[in-house]
């Protein structure tokens, strides 16, 4: 029996890169993003290959919209044994700027966001005996980001948290990584661009050692290792996947 594997954030970017590597990996795909017209854009692409999908809209940051997510995804393709957490959203703002709700609102949906959608999935991964939690943080976190206090603390926490859930959830077959992304050329990363409050992607690609920036498809290809049965020794880690900007 095919593998369930959900990915958050899949409507574009990072998400939909693993959304389409897991596809060809074989697994069945539920595709959780807040655009609801992107997510199912994206399902319907992955249903027109031939691929088994189900799209659901929902804000991670709402612990019972997540609860109903994956339930319509069990319902639709079965018991979830594989998930990658890549919703999130940045924020470009002075730390002398920085408002209670926006601190508030990127630390709901990139840190407590993850920590729901993973508390959803662990009871079917105990059950099986088995399961892959890969979380996407940040290079912000590790070398720190001006204007992104709430940014990278919220990614800081993603990797304590991936650390901690690793040492807890081993016993059950469970491993649980993360990969901090540093220059990624993706449609949230070209809108700050745009908007002025992040350099030229072309410019800073030219800063990485490996000459580029990096893509989607970088990462899902890290993703589809770390969530196969050849990955089984590996948890707790933090994975670079960065053309050797971090080292």
């Amino acid at each position: 029996m095919s593998r369930v594997a959900v990915v958050t954030g899949a409507a574009s970017g990072i998400g939909l890169g693993v959304a389409r590597q897991f596809a060809r990996d074989g697994y069945l795909v539920g595709l959780l993003d807040w655009d609801a017209e992107g997510v199912q854009k994206a399902t319907g692409e992955l249903q027109q290959k031939g691929h088994s999908a189900v799209g659901v809209q929902v804000d991670v940051s709402d612990s019972q919209a997540v609860a109903r997510a994956f339930d319509q995804v069990r319902s639709e393709l079965g018991p979830v044994t594989i998930l990658v957490t890549s919703a999130g959203i940045d924020s470009f703002d002075s730390a002398l700027d920085i408002t209670p709700e926006k601190w508030e609102r990127v630390l709901a949906v990139n840190l407590t966001g993850t920590f729901f959608c993973i508390q959803a999935a662990l009871p079917d991964m105990i059950a099986a005996g088995w399961g892959r939690v890969v979380t996407i943080s940040s290079s912000a976190a590790q070398s720190g980001s001006p204007r992104m206090a709430h940014y990278a603390a919220s990614k800081g926490g993603v990797i304590s948290l991936t650390k901690t859930l690793a040492r807890e959830f081993a016993a059950h077959g469970i491993t649980v990584n993360t990969i901090p992304p540093s220059l990624v050329d993706t449609p949230m990363a070209r809108k700050a661009e745009a908007a002025g409050v992040f350099p030229p992607v072309d410019t800073m690609a030219k800063s990485v050692p490996l000459g580029r920036a990096g893509t989607p498809e970088d990462l899902a290809s890290a993703c589809s290792f770390l969530c196969s049965d050849g990955a089984s020794y590996i948890t707790g880690q933090l994975i670079g996947v960065n053309g050797g900007f971090y080292v």
